[in-house]
């Protein structure tokens, strides 16, 4: 009985470590979904070979969706890597992410109905815009968890140091200004 609870215990353990290593990479995990499905889909259902440059047309053509797909993940990501704690956490991360996924959105909204009458050209058309507008929404789901992480993080070290998240602020603050950060970090 003692190894089976070591196993068990082994599984448990192995499951709680896989899933926080998916929690910590859910943005790069999420860019190469997003970045890979879109086009896997096209080409399952249809025949990339008949569509090119030159006869594309936007009533016509899926081959915009993963080019959408792939834009909105570049930016997401780069915004992503150039930010820091404090900026993860009060706004441009999320507010990037957001606003380029309903922007994508919108041009998926905008091209299902612009494409609505080919639908029956294609029959996989419909998982291609809801696989695309589910990774949209993904990215703000994710965008969110972490802004939510990195506030959970300065909380701690403001109440540690709060020195530490002033220190963490570039651009020299005036005495105005650190009381108005203390304050947002108090508040979250």
């Amino acid at each position: 009985m003692g190894s089976l609870g070591r196993a068990a215990k082994t599984l448990f353990f192995i499951a709680c470590m896989s899933a926080s290593f998916l929690l910590v990479s859910a943005p790069a995990l999420l860019l190469l979904t997003d970045t890979i499905l879109p086009f896997a889909l096209l080409s399952t259902f249809s025949h990339l070979s008949h569509q090119s440059l030159s006869s594309y047309t936007f009533r016509s053509s899926l081959l915009d969706i993963p080019l959408i797909s792939i834009v909105r993940s570049l930016v997401i990501t780069c915004v992503y890597s150039i930010c820091d704690g404090v900026a993860l956490s009060h706004g441009p991360y999320l507010g990037t992410a957001t606003v380029c996924s309903l922007l994508s959105m919108m041009l998926l909204w905008i091209k299902a109905l612009v494409f609505e009458g080919n639908l029956k050209q294609l029959r996989g058309a419909p998982l291609i815009f809801l696989a695309s507008m589910v990774l949209g929404l993904s990215h703000i789901v994710v965008a969110y968890r972490i802004s939510c992480r990195e506030r959970r993080k300065l909380l701690i070290f403001y109440r540690i140091d709060p020195e530490a998240v002033l220190g963490s602020k570039k651009n020299g603050f005036s005495g105005y200004q650190k009381v108005k950060v203390l304050q947002e970090v108090r508040v979250q």
